[in-house]
C-alpha cells in the first residue's frame, strides 16, 4: 500500500497521530466564568466615567448655588443699608421741618390758636371775590346775622382822663391813635374795651385820619380790598377813602384803617350799626 492512502501515516515525519506534540497545537479551552483584566476594564470603564461626570456635575451645581446665595446675601445687605440711609434722611427732614414750623409759630404776630369763628373767617377770606374798599360802596352789602360770639377777653388796659375827655359821651366808638387803643361806649360808659388797635403810621400818606365820623356800611368775613388786594374781615367803614375797622395785624401798620383782632373786629361789626358815631383822636 502506498503512503498517501494510509490513515496511520503521521502528519509530519516522525510524529504519531496521537502524539503529545500534535495535541499541544490544538486550541486551548478557557474555563467558563473566568474574566481577564482587559475584559473587566472594557465592561466597567464607561460606568466609572459616568459616575465621575455625575459627581463633577453635582459639585458644579453646588458651587453655583453657593455663588448665587452669596450674591443674594450681598444684594439684601445693600438694600438694607439703602433703606436705613433713606430713613435717616427722612427723619432729618422731618426734624428740620418741625424746627421751622415751631420757629414760625413763635415768630407769628398772631396767636397760634384761635376760636372756631377765627378759623372759619380765615378759610372764607381765601375764597372771596374782590370787592371795593371805598366808603361809597353799596349799603345793601350782605352782612351775616349776629351770632353769639365771645370776643377775646380785653387785656387790663385803662383809659386816662384825656381819653375820656377826647371822646364825647355821644360817640359809640373811640380810637386813641397815640396809645393805639379803641373801645365802645354807650352814654359815656365803656361797654367793651379798651383793646389794642393798629392804625396807619402817623405823618405818612397812610396815616389814619382824625375827626368825627359815622359808620357808613359793614362787610362780612370774606371781604377783600380791591386796592391792596388784602383781606378785610368784618370791616366797618366809617371814613372816606375806605377807612374801616377790620381784622388785621397788630404789629404791622395799616394803610389807614384801624386793625383789630379778627374776634374783636367781628364784635365791632355786630355792635356798630350804620350811622353810629366814631371819634378818632
Amino acid at each position: 500500500m502506498s503512503r498517501s492512502h494510509s490513515t496511520d501515516i503521521p502528519d509530519r515525519l516522525g510524529e504519531a497521530p496521537d502524539s503529545p506534540a500534535r495535541l499541544s497545537r490544538s486550541p486551548a479551552k478557557r474555563p467558563i466564568g473566568v474574566l481577564t483584566v482587559s475584559s473587566w476594564t472594557f465592561a466597567n470603564g464607561p460606568l466609572r466615567r459616568g459616575g465621575e461626570l455625575q459627581a463633577r456635575s453635582r459639585n458644579d451645581t453646588a458651587r453655583r448655588l453657593r455663588q448665587v446665595a452669596a450674591r443674594a446675601d450681598a444684594a439684601n445687605a445693600a438694600r438694607k443699608r439703602e433703606s436705613v440711609r433713606r430713613l435717616a434722611v427722612l427723619l432729618t427732614v422731618a426734624a428740620a421741618s418741625t424746627v421751622v414750623v415751631t420757629a414760625a409759630a413763635v415768630a407769628s404776630p398772631r396767636p397760634a390758636v384761635r376760636g372756631a369763628t377765627a378759623t372759619a373767617s380765615t378759610v372764607q377770606r381765601s375764597a372771596t371775590a374782590v370787592k371795593t374798599a371805598t366808603g361809597n360802596a353799596p349799603r345793601h352789602q350782605a352782612v351775616p346775622a349776629p351770632t353769639a360770639v365771645q370776643p377775646v377777653s380785653p387785656s387790663p388796659l385803662t383809659l386816662t382822663a384825656l381819653d375820656r375827655e377826647s371822646c364825647p359821651a355821644k360817640a359809640t366808638a373811640c380810637v386813641d391813635l397815640t396809645r393805639h387803643l379803641t373801645w365802645l361806649q354807650s352814654a359815656g360808659k365803656v361797654t367793651f374795651g379798651p383793646i389794642r388797635a393798629e392804625p396807619g403810621p402817623p405823618g405818612s400818606a397812610h396815616a389814619t385820619p382824625r375827626g368825627i365820623f359815622q359808620v357808613s356800611w359793614r362787610a362780612g368775613a370774606t371781604f377783600v380790598s380791591n386796592i391792596y388786594h388784602e383781606p378785610m374781615p368784618w370791616a366797618v367803614f366809617f371814613a372816606p377813602g375806605g377807612i374801616a375797622f377790620h381784622g388785621g395785624s397788630l404789629t404791622t401798620p395799616s394803610h389807614g384803617c384801624v386793625h383789630l383782632t379778627d374776634e374783636n373786629a367781628h364784635y365791632y361789626n355786630q355792635h356798630l350799626p350804620d350811622g353810629a358815631e366814631v371819634v378818632v383822636f
